[in-house]
């Protein structure tokens, strides 16, 4: 295991490795499916389509990218510590009413570059994994949050049942590192996918941490056959 700081300096230094092929391996893994996940986690923003939003490890910002399409009023911080990730991703922003209203900015989701009770939505799409300090980053989410401001989480998890678990795994630990490795040339950065899934937290020990943060009305939504989840808890 790796400790908090190693765990940052890996992780920075593998996204910016893969940062040019992000996208397309996302979709060409996923068979596109990402894009429904995202867009359903937006949907549950609906109460908010105006004001500030943080999209938290942001990455390329396709997250970023959904929440603007979604609501005309709405302005989106994209935070991501890898300074590669948002780069990639500014390159090929559509030259259109979104672009104006995000904002990248490289910073770290565990100190969070933002006053306290200044957004009404957060936003974490597969990021939350990638946190050397989990509960840190859970309260800075809290931090930043107005009062009834909503937190996002979308999330990898491990299905449970019997015909799909097997597929999954293999798909995860066999399948995909090698399809990836060869399309990125860095196999190691998505061995690492696979392992930060499978020693991820149980779905009720994220929805306790959420608790401890401060949230209320914490839920877990599952898709596509418990293959991800969307946390849900509001301040």
């Amino acid at each position: 295991m790796l400790q908090p700081d190693e765990k940052k300096k890996f992780v920075r230094e593998k996204f910016s490795a893969i940062s040019p092929k992000y996208d397309l391996l996302n979709s060409l893994l996923s068979m596109q499916i990402d894009r429904y996940w995202r867009w359903k986690t937006t949907r549950l923003l609906q109460e908010f389509p105006a004001g500030q939003v943080l999209d938290l490890c942001a990455g390329t910002m396709p997250l970023s990218l959904e929440l603007t399409r979604q609501a005309k009023q709405r302005l989106v911080l994209a935070v991501d510590f890898c300074e590669d990730m948002l780069r990639a991703g500014a390159k090929v922003l559509p030259d259109d009413d979104r672009k104006p209203r995000i904002f990248p900015v490289c910073g770290d989701g565990e100190e969070i570059p933002a006053p306290s009770d200044t957004f009404w939505g957060c936003t974490v799409a597969f990021g939350v994994r990638n946190l050397a300090r989990t509960q840190q980053g859970l309260n800075e989410m809290h931090r930043i949050l107005k009062p009834t401001g909503k937190l996002l989480i979308l999330e990898f998890s491990r299905p449970t049942n019997l015909l799909v678990k097997p597929v999954y795994n293999f798909y995860l630990n066999k399948v995909l590192p090698t399809v990836a490795g060869m399309v990125s040339g860095d196999k190691e950065a998505y061995e690492y996918l696979a392992s930060s899934i499978a020693a991820f937290y149980e779905p009720e020990e994220l929805l306790s941490m959420m608790r401890e943060a401060g949230f209320s009305h914490v839920e877990r939504k599952s898709m596509t056959f418990g293959i991800v989840s969307i946390y849900v808890g509001v301040k």
